[in-house]
């Protein structure tokens, strides 16, 4: 495998053009969260679901998406309260091997942290994606920002009802959910204790008019739900932290 400090960063600059420069250097550097993809997400005939934008709720632009799988990834690190940036493929990482042939790989995602350091991280379909030469480049990446303090991983497939749930959820991301001036304060009260979705939301008003409050609030952390089922009107939806005991998802 490269030894300490022998990758190398490739990239484009906020112009466009192609940079090149120590890996260990680059990191320090670069807001690879404000960069453009370094390569195109391939296209593969016969997919139902090819190369995409999707909008951050994080950042308030466009990041690149490739598949389903990633879209399902970014639904949730666009929620956790701990990213500050993301942006698909900014970076292709150059290596040698032990053989001293060059090998590169470009990460689906980067995800910057609040304390600056940052993830990258691929997204596959199932575990066994991309055979032995993505195996291998996991473990040179993963190598690559243990040397910075960063990390890397193979981002596991999301459980077909969570991912579902979250995809729900993601469609009331935008802040022009939060509806009234007061409504999102009535309904943080509405929830100050468990109650099932459609109780508390009629407490509040009519459903066709807070039912888009209650599910921003939930996409944002500030009501907490169980994820594990399907949502529906009697699922209860709890303040900011509460965790029902008969479920092991949360939406906070």
């Amino acid at each position: 495998m490269a030894q300490h400090g022998g990758f190398e960063a490739v990239f484009l600059d906020p112009v466009g053009q192609v940079v090149q420069q120590r890996w260990v250097d680059a990191a320090m550097t670069v807001a690879f969260e404000d960069l453009a993809p370094v390569s195109a997400f391939p296209v593969v005939p016969g997919r139902r679901w090819g190369p995409g934008l999707w909008w951050s709720a994080t950042t308030g632009r466009h990041v690149a998406a490739g598949s389903n799988a990633m879209r399902a990834q970014l639904m949730v690190l666009d929620r956790d309260p701990d990213v500050t940036g993301l942006a698909g493929r900014p970076v292709r990482l150059l290596w040698r091997d032990p053989r001293g042939q060059v090998r590169s790989w470009v990460p689906q995602l980067f995800a910057r942290r609040a304390d600056g350091n940052a993830l990258l991280a691929d997204c596959p379909s199932h575990p066994d994606a991309g055979g032995g030469r993505a195996r291998g480049a996991a473990q040179a990446v993963a190598e690559a920002c243990a040397d910075i303090g960063w990390t890397y991983r193979r981002l596991p497939p999301l459980a077909d009802v969570l991912a579902a749930n979250l995809k729900w959820l993601a469609g009331y991301r935008h802040p022009r959910n939060v509806g009234r001036q007061g409504l999102m304060a009535a309904v943080l009260e509405a929830f100050t204790r468990p109650r099932p979705l459609i109780e508390g939301t009629e407490a509040v008003g009519d459903p066709i008019e807070v039912l888009p409050c209650v599910f921003h609030a939930l996409r944002h952390g500030r009501l907490t739900a169980g994820l594990d089922t399907p949502l529906h009107e009697r699922v209860l939806v709890g303040p900011r932290g509460w965790s029902d005991p008969g479920k092991t998802g949360g939406a906070g």
